[in-house]
């Protein structure tokens, strides 16, 4: 069954998978734009320092204000709409949440939220290239002993080498290497 059949088969039943967002910069807004059109998903909660750029990233994403203005967690579960916070780690340790993306870029804070979610049985996607290539074998490692799944987002760099090399080491391929090129570098032009 692919992921969109599940996802469908989800919001059937009335059992969307919750999600909790942190960061609404450049990639947590890309996401925002998107999650009212997938189904079975109910972003729950937004957690970003600042929780006024969360308003306006979701704003100028196109969300109806309605959609995130609950006031707690109850209320956006009761609702379906979307609670706005700044504190991250009442989102991960939330009953309500069952899923977190780090979309923060900062290394600390996205390693801390990562060994956070294994703590409270948290599944974490981790769109934080920066912490997942400083400690993503060790995060990796721990969500596995906690029974979790520690995954990076599928359309980001890693994301895309990884199912690369997975695709050709399922075809018979070996191997050898596998990175990202430089073509961008300006001494490359």
């Amino acid at each position: 069954m692919s992921l969109i059949a599940k996802l469908k088969a989800r919001a059937q039943e009335g059992k969307p998978v919750k999600v909790g967002l942190i960061g609404a910069g450049k990639f947590g807004s890309m996401y925002l734009s998107q999650a009212p059109r997938t189904p079975g998903i109910h972003l729950v909660g937004v957690a970003d320092l600042s929780p006024d750029r969360a308003r306006a990233s979701l704003k100028r994403v196109g969300w109806e204000e309605a959609r995130y203005a609950a006031r707690s967690w109850n209320e956006a579960i009761a609702q379906g709409s979307t609670y706005i916070t700044d504190d991250a780690d009442a989102m991960i340790a939330s009953d309500h949440v069952d899923i977190v993306i780090d979309a923060t870029g900062s290394p600390a804070a996205g390693i801390h939220h990562a060994l956070l979610c294994c703590k409270h049985r948290k599944h974490i996607v981790m769109v934080n290239v920066e912490a997942d290539v400083l400690a993503g074998p060790l995060l990796a490692r721990r969500a596995q002993e906690a029974g979790i799944l520690y995954s990076m987002a599928s359309g980001n760099q890693p994301a895309l080498i990884a199912e690369i090399v997975d695709w050709a080491r399922t075809i018979g391929m070996e191997v050898i290497c596998a990175g990202k090129g430089t073509k961008y570098l300006p001494i490359y032009h």
